[in-house]
């Protein structure tokens, strides 16, 4: 049995990876995530069929959702949680074939039939029928363009999909969005070969998840309150402690009320740190700070950290023996050995596990001193409230250009590319930075502008439409487009909501855009001429050069 799979950045020889994931997926869940996939892509024909008669269930939505979330590097490596979601399918089944009676659609009967007709009972027979569906047989058929541009709709609406699933969890549900998942995975299902047509589809799903991110910053919002300029501590304080980590702002805020009182700190890790800037979150005196950096340094991290520790989404590393009976999970993120925290049916957990846990455990003997700080909190309407001191800085001559400088961090050589060129950014510049990637150089004193910070933490990954918010109002005050503001946008990705929120600023018709620091294994050289002539995409070169070639 061989596995392939190219759906992150660091797949091996930049090619691909066929013996176990660099992730550390194995091939027993690599081929279940295939076959996941290919039951999700076959639901959601009759979804689309059934919805355009004004049929929709819930629940079959929300599966859509967590099947291709569940498939997102890092999240589950759980073989046997994945035949779960694979049986879960026959009740889906059973949902279309009751949508079938009900409407007398004999296209909608026909999916029903062969949906049933192809159901696997054991784990054996799963994989066995995985092969059908693996990539390296779908390119023998359709070539590697066809089957990469194919492959690039279906990782950005994996990546669109979480950020749907964040928000469906805060009770944020929209029909037309779950609509256009269907409807779009229906397509992929027919395997369509037109270039124009896949360009086109590929766009559209840079449209979802803008509207998947804007779903999820109202629920983010509406909940938590409006993330506001914050100074974070990033050095430990004595005491029992819990780490949280992963992108659940739900999971959080249920444990902070769990824990409080009960004399343990709380710590977030990763894409947790841009909490810390919400006033619901900053209300508990127990939450006390960040500790550590991106997810690719959790292993020595982790290793380290003296209390208990809880995953709320992805970026999960294999647990090292030294803490895997401190580390717990939950919602879709899991791990074989690793403790789990279920939901229950009114989607409360019972974090009661971990912090036993953290009670028994040592937790830090001493507060750091001196201690270190630094802000975060920079969302839309933090800088668009300071718009027009902004504006006249501009105009003034004090900024001369903003820099973007976002997107995944990663293990893999290459990326202190970033830090070097947020280095060398000029002094009269200021830095817009967002997701995991901004742990390379947000501890750096960048200064100020005329009491403007060079360095502005706008947030975690889905706070890209902040980014775009804010560009937008500027180019607004400006008179001028997005691409015509004095604004540079350097981008790292590794998973696949970055190719989602790449595809984003595409569909938005934002050009040219430096990306690294390797390109997608999945967009072959006939892909990447499309992107570099419509878009003027850029492969990121040296700091010194790109920033030469940005500055004239």
């Amino acid at each position: 049995m061989t596995m392939f799979c190219y759906q992150c950045e660091q797949t091996a020889k930049g090619s691909g990876c066929t013996i176990a994931g660099v992730c550390g997926k194995d091939e027993t869940t690599a081929k279940l995530q295939d076959l996941l996939v290919q039951v999700t892509k076959e639901i959601a024909v009759a979804v689309d069929i059934a919805g355009r008669k004004g049929i929709r269930d819930e629940s079959v939505d929300e599966f859509i959702l967590e099947a291709l979330f569940t498939t997102v590097t890092n999240v589950n490596f759980d073989p046997d949680m994945i035949i779960e979601m694979i049986c879960k399918a026959k009740k889906i089944r059973n949902c279309i074939a009751a949508l079938a009676s009900t409407t007398k659609d004999p296209t909608l009967a026909a999916c029903s039939v062969r949906l049933s007709s192809d159901a696997c009972e054991t784990k054996e027979q799963m994989l066995k029928q995985a092969e059908r569906y693996g990539i390296e047989r779908h390119r023998e058929e359709f070539g590697n363009t066809v089957a990469g541009l194919q492959d690039m709709i279906l990782y950005g609406l994996k990546g669109a999909a979480a950020y749907a699933h964040h928000a469906w969890v805060l009770g944020k549900k929209e029909g037309a969005l779950c609509a256009e998942f269907a409807r779009t995975l229906a397509i992929l299902s027919e395997n369509p070969t037109d270039i124009d047509q896949l360009l086109s589809e590929a766009l559209q799903v840079g449209k979802i998840n803008i509207q998947a991110m804007t779903l999820l910053d109202a629920a983010n919002t509406e909940n938590y309150g409006k993330p506001e300029p914050t100074l974070v501590r990033v050095t430990p304080v004595q005491g029992k402690c819990i780490l949280v980590s992963g992108h659940d702002l739900k999971d959080l805020f249920m444990l902070l009320q769990q824990t409080h009182g009960k004399g343990i700190n709380v710590y977030t890790h990763g894409e947790m740190l841009p909490t810390l800037a919400y006033p619901a979150m900053k209300a508990f005196s127990h939450l006390v700070g960040n500790y550590g950096g991106a997810w690719q340094d959790q292993a020595k991290e982790f290793a380290e950290f003296p209390g208990a520790i809880l995953m709320t989404t992805n970026c999960i590393q294999r647990p090292r023996d030294s803490y895997i009976k401190n580390i717990f999970t939950t919602g879709l993120v899991e791990f074989p050995g690793v403790s789990h925290i279920p939901a229950k049916e009114d989607g409360s957990k019972d974090f009661t596990p971990v912090i036993n846990a953290a009670l028994a455990l040592p937790g830090f003997a001493e507060s750091v001193v001196p201690e270190k700080r630094i802000t975060v909190g920079f969302a839309a309407d933090a800088v668009l409230g300071v718009a027009g001191p902004v504006i006249e800085a501009v105009k003034a001559g004090k900024i001369r250009r903003f820099f973007l400088i976002g997107g995944c961090d990663g293990a893999k050589p290459g990326r202190n590319y970033y830090t070097d060129f947020a280095r060398q950014v000029p002094n009269d510049c200021v830095i817009l930075t967002l997701a995991c990637g901004k742990f390379r150089f947000n501890k750096l004193d960048f200064g100020n502008i005329g009491g403007i910070p060079r360095l502005l933490d706008v947030g975690q990954c889905n706070d890209a439409i902040s980014a775009v918010r804010i560009a937008t109002a500027l180019a607004d005050a400006f008179q001028c487009s997005v691409n015509d503001l004095p604004l540079s946008m350097v981008l790292s990705w590794y998973e696949q909501k970055a190719v989602a929120i790449l595809l984003s600023l595409l569909s938005l018709n934002i050009k040219g855009i430096r990306l690294g620091p390797s390109l997608p294994a999945f967009a072959t050289p006939e892909v990447l001429e499309v992107l570099v002539s419509q878009f003027g995409i850029k492969p990121i070169t040296t700091p010194e050069e790109d920033l030469k070639a940005i500055m004239g």
